[in-house]
């Protein structure tokens, strides 16, 4: 048998190597280049690559319900948005769009859409994501009401404006005169009530922003159910906030005591011990609100509803007392301390008995006191005869 040269059988060998090598190289190129397209990394994408075809506005789409959701992002509004400051990528919030076509939604509605990229937002702001799932708004999707706020509903991503102060972390002005309007978009019938009360009206016509916003009452993002037990209960305590606070009130001339006469007075304390012993109970006896209204809360001197009128105050005891009479309501002190200035009558019987009290107990100390010591001289003096 004739025998291959020992150079020819590793030429082969070579041959084989190479051909092998080469194809181990064809097929790396081709998954980078294939893993290149289908991932490329999130800083690869840049907002001006999106906003080459989401800068179009006649930019749609159709969903099989039939509607239509606008694609549209105006990045002059984008840019000016807390997101666009913060230079927040678009594929950080959607990062299953890095591929091209985009992957299509499985979904029949704009609003099942809304519901499967909300829950992006927690990877930023996971503290305020996780208060929401202890809400009112959570309840209600979880009840299957598709039309509770989410989100996006209160914080359009592409126009979000800064909400608080980087410095401080308080609210802006320009942020405390947008709430009512966010959530009029649910609750409309309620901000028209607002806006024409005495609060609603100094915030939205005088940019007033000491006056309490739906935030101040309800809560931000753990917004809790307003008809509970529990919340009735904690009105008082509720308006105190601001109502006790000195230089808040100062600036209207409105007494701080608030608090302090209601909590003293038959109402008030009922309404603390009731707490106190059921607080899962609702009261039955009159909160702030009962008396000054909730949404609708107007001056205490407007001539329809403000409670400084007697006819409208007796208005209001009459639902409490049906057979309450026209001077039922100068029992009352309006939630002022007595003094020379506010009901002189009431202060100086206070003082008299201020006086008449400790006088007399004093003075039945001093005598039972010196009739033991006259006792124990008398005493002294037996022993010594």
């Amino acid at each position: 048998m004739r025998q291959t040269p020992q150079f020819l059988r590793m030429d082969r060998r070579l041959f084989f190597l190479a051909v092998g090598l080469a194809l181990m190289v064809v097929v790396l190129a081709v998954l980078t280049a294939g893993s290149a397209r289908a991932a490329p990394p999130f800083q690869e994408v840049s907002n001006s690559v999106c906003l080459g075809c989401h800068a179009n506005d006649r930019m749609v789409k159709t969903f099989p319900s039939g509607e239509v959701l606008s694609l549209f992002i105006d990045d002059s509004k984008f840019n000016q948005a807390v997101h666009g400051q913060e230079e927040v990528a678009c594929v950080d919030c959607h990062p299953a769009m890095t591929v091209f076509p985009h992957p299509e939604l499985a979904v029949q509605t704009v609003r099942d859409a809304q519901f499967q990229l909300y829950t992006v937002c927690k990877d930023c702001h996971l503290e305020q994501y996780t208060n929401t799932l202890d809400s009112v708004h959570e309840t209600a999707l979880a009840g299957g009401n598709q039309n509770a706020a989410i989100c996006t509903d209160c914080h359009n991503p592409h126009t979000q404006a800064r909400i608080t102060d980087k410095q401080t972390g308080k609210i802006l002005l320009g942020a405390r005169l947008q709430i009512p309007q966010t959530c009029a978009r649910c609750h409309s019938t309620i901000y028209n009530t607002y806006k024409e009360s005495v609060h609603g009206a100094a915030l939205t016509e005088e940019g007033n922003q000491y006056v309490p916003t739906c935030i101040d009452c309800h809560g931000v993002h753990n917004i809790q159910n307003p008809t509970t037990a529990q919340f009735r209960n904690d009105i008082p305590l509720l308006c105190a906030k601001c109502h006790t606070n000195e230089t808040i009130m100062k600036q209207y001339g409105i007494s701080t005591d608030v608090l302090n006469t209601y909590v003293s007075d038959f109402h008030g304390t009922t309404v603390t011990l009731f707490e106190e012993t059921s607080p899962n109970l609702p009261t039955n006896k009159p909160v702030c609100t009962d008396c000054h209204g909730v949404h609708d809360i107007k001056f205490v001197t407007d001539p329809t509803a403000g409670i400084a009128i007697k006819k409208n105050l007796l208005t209001k005891c009459q639902r409490c007392h049906p057979d309450a009479t026209a001077n039922f309501p100068d029992a009352w002190m309006s939630h002022y301390i007595a003094s020379p200035q506010n009901y002189p009558l009431v202060y100086y019987v206070n003082l008299f008995y201020k006086i008449l009290i400790p006088g007399v107990i004093g003075g039945m100390l001093l005598y039972v006191l010196t009739d033991i010591y006259r006792r124990f001289i008398a005493r002294k003096k037996g022993g010594a005869h």
